[in-house]
């Protein structure tokens, strides 16, 4: 039996997954839904494992994967297990590169077929194993390319219109979208070109139009 600290900011899918894998005979110590309330669980349970999505409050962007990053450091040899429909490759490269420091695993949620194959990922991730989805890896061997590749016909659109110099309310009315729809694209922009929301959003707007300008 495992002792397991769950995060996972959708409730529904959180009190699935507990379900599950107490249906494993694994005890779930604790299932939380933002970033602080995981660090806190680690710290009170010392759990085996820690099962983490990418996405989490406050951002939504990748909170869940860089809390993993920091418990791995504070607490070496933490088996941790990333289960996600998003590859953020930034804070991806370097959680996997502390595997020689315990079990590290990252698997995507859309390319698990059986509900075993989850189960035993995670079990072999606590021995001290690791696993990765192979679309993961493909995802970090190819994020030394031109990052601007990874955007889409829209987001280079906007990219293009952020160094003309537009605003946001600039760019809604030349596209003629919402500003919340602006806002989404340029957010999957900074997150594509591995601009993490650690630094301002003025800085990573900088640095985008530069890396667009360069290319």
């Amino acid at each position: 039996m495992l002792r397991v600290v769950l995060a996972e900011d959708a409730l529904l899918l959180r009190e699935g997954l507990a379900a599950l894998l107490t249906r494993f005979g694994h005890e779930v110590v604790a299932a939380v839904g933002e970033p602080q309330a995981l660090a806190a669980a680690v710290t009170e349970h010392r759990p085996d494992i820690v099962v983490t999505d990418v996405r989490m409050p406050p951002t939504f962007t990748d909170e869940g994967l860089r809390t993993a990053v920091t418990l791995r450091s504070a607490h070496p040899g933490l088996p941790v297990l990333v289960l996600s429909q998003y590859v953020a490759t930034a804070y991806a490269a370097r959680l996997l590169e502390t595997t020689d420091t315990g079990g590290v695993g990252y698997l995507l949620k859309d390319r698990i077929l059986e509900v075993g194959e989850f189960v035993d990922g995670m079990e072999r991730v606590a021995a001290g194993g690791c696993v990765i989805d192979p679309e993961v890896v493909r995802r970090l061997l190819t994020r030394h390319q031109d990052p601007l590749t990874r955007l889409t016909p829209r987001e280079r659109q906007i990219l293009a219109l952020m160094a003309e110099g537009r605003s946001n309310g600039a760019i809604t009315e030349t596209l003629r979208v919402s500003e919340k729809v602006v806002g989404k694209h340029i957010n999957s922009i900074f997150t594509k070109l591995d601009l993490p929301p650690t630094i301002t959003d003025d800085h990573r707007r900088v640095r985008a139009v530069l890396m667009y300008l360069r290319a």
